[in-house]
C-alpha cells in the first residue's frame, strides 16, 4: 500500500473508509483471521485492493505481473524462443529477469543467437540466464526437485529478480502427466510467488496433438490439476498453412477479457532477423483457418484403432473431439464405402510464404517493450 503522503484524494478517502470498515467488522465481533485464513468484509476487500497498483502486462494480455503463467506447445514449435523473446522485452524495461534454461547448453544457446557472420546478439544487461551445474548435482543432500526449488528462490533473492521464466517445467516435476504431481509443483511455485511477489512463467510440453483440432487445456500435460492452479495459460500452434507460420492462443486468463481466443488467435511468422530468430506478429485470424482439414479416411482409421485398443465409444469421442454417434457410425459403416473428399492443409490451403516485414505488427497493445523490436523466436 502506498505511503499516506503519496495518496491522491480518492485514495485518502478509501483509506479512511477502510479504517471505518475494519472498526465495523471488529464491533460486529468478526475476527480478522482464523488460523491461516484471513477474514474481511467484501467492502473492505474492495477498498484495500483499490489502493494497490493494477498488475502490469508482461506479455500483452497473455501474462500479467504477479501471475503464474504457462506457455505450452508441441516439440520444435518455438516455445523456448518465444519465451526468451518475452524475457528480453521485459528486461528492456529495466526489470531484472531470470531465465532458468534447462534445455540448451551454453554452446547451443550461443549458436541460437549468432548470425552467419559470427556476430553475437546483445541482450539487456538485466537479463540473466541460469542453468544447473551438473558437477554439483551428485553431491546434493536432498531430493533433486527440492534442492532445485530452493535454489530458484535463492537465486531470485540474490539477484533481486521479480520475473522468473522456467524452461521447462518437466525438470521440476518428472511426472508431469500425473495431475497430482503437477498440481503440487504449481502450489509450491505459488507459495514462492505469494511470499516474494514473483511473476513466474513456466514452459510446458504437450504430447503430439491432432492438428485438425483446436488447442485446449486438455493438450497440456497434467492439465486437469495443473490448469486449476495457474493464473494464465497460452499456447503456440503449428499452422496448417505450412512453412514458418505459427499462432498464439489464449487458453486461460484472469486479469482481463480473453482477446486471443479461438476466434481471434495471434498469427506469427517465424524468421531470423540479424542475430535473433523472431516471432513476427502478422495480425489475427480465426484458429480454424490454421487447422488441418479433417481427412475422413484417417479419422475412421483412428477411431477403429482406438476401439481395437479397448477404448469405449465415449472415450474415443472425447479423444477425437467428435460426437459419440459419429464414432458409432465410423465403427459400423462398411469400410468399402467411399469417404468424403480428403482434407487439405488448412482452409486457406497451402500458400507461398511471403515476408511482409514492412507491414509487421508489433506486440499486442500494452506489451512490455511495445516500442522495441518485434517478437523474436527460433525455429
Amino acid at each position: 500500500m502506498q505511503d499516506n503522503t503519496t495518496l491522491n484524494p480518492q485514495q485518502k478517502q478509501n483509506l479512511i473508509g477502510s479504517e471505518l470498515q475494519k472498526a465495523e467488522q471488529a464491533s460486529a465481533g468478526v475476527p480478522i483471521s482464523v488460523g491461516m485464513l484471513s477474514i474481511k468484509s467484501a467492502n473492505l476487500t474492495l477498498t484495500e485492493a483499490s489502493m494497490t497498483a493494477n498488475p502490469k502486462q508482461l506479455y500483452g494480455e497473455f501474462w500479467f505481473e504477479h501471475e503464474i503463467g504457462c506457455l505450452f506447445a508441441d516439440s520444435n514449435v518455438g516455445k523456448s524462443i518465444l519465451a526468451m523473446q518475452i524475457a528480453e522485452d521485459i528486461a528492456k524495461t529495466g526489470e531484472t529477469v531470470l531465465y532458468f534454461d534447462f534445455e540448451l547448453s551454453e554452446k547451443q544457446f550461443q549458436l541460437r543467437f549468432t548470425d552467419e557472420q559470427g556476430n553475437l546478439h546483445h541482450f539487456p544487461s538485466t537479463l540473466y540466464r541460469v542453468q544447473p551445474d551438473m558437477n554439483l548435482i551428485a553431491s546434493l543432500d536432498m531430493p533433486f526437485e527440492d534442492a532445485l526449488m530452493a535454489n530458484i528462490e535463492q537465486a531470485a533473492m540474490a539477484t533481486k529478480a521479480k520475473v522468473l521464466i522456467i524452461d521447462n517445467i518437466s525438470i521440476l516435476c518428472m511426472q508431469m502427466e500425473k495431475g497430482e504431481d503437477a498440481a503440487m509443483l504449481v502450489q509450491r511455485l505459488r507459495t514462492l510467488k505469494n511470499k516474494h511477489g514473483f511473476s513466474i512463467l513456466i514452459i510446458a510440453h504437450t504430447p503430439k496433438r491432432n492438428m485438425s483440432m483446436p488447442i485446449t487445456q486438455n493438450d497440456l500435460a497434467g492439465s486437469k490439476k495443473l490448469f486449476n492452479f495457474i493464473d494464465s495459460c497460452f499456447a503456440i500452434g503449428l499452422s496448417a498453412q505450412g512453412g514458418n507460420m505459427r499462432y498464439v492462443k489464449q487458453v486461460k486468463v484472469r486479469n482481463c477479457e480473453m482477446r486471443f481466443g479461438g476466434d481471434n488467435v495471434m498469427v506469427c511468422h517465424v524468421e531470423k532477423i540479424g542475430t535473433m530468430v523472431q516471432f513476427i506478429n502478422m495480425g489475427t485470424d480465426p484458429e480454424h483457418d490454421h487447422l488441418r482439414m479433417v481427412n475422413r479416411d484417417e479419422q475412421v482409421q483412428e477411431a477403429r484403432q482406438l476401439s481395437a485398443s479397448g477404448l469405449s465409444i465415449r472415450d474415443i469421442a472425447s479423444r477425437m473431439g467428435i460426437s459419440k454417434s459419429t464414432v458409432d457410425r465410423m465403427l459400423h459403416e462398411d469400410a468399402t464405402v467411399p469417404s468424403g473428399q480428403k482434407g487439405q492443409a488448412g482452409q486457406l490451403g497451402q500458400q507461398e510464404e511471403v515476408s511482409h516485414l514492412s507491414q509487421v505488427s508489433q506486440y499486442p497493445s500494452g506489451t512490455a517493450g511495445e516500442n522495441t523490436e518485434p517478437l523474436k523466436d527460433k525455429t
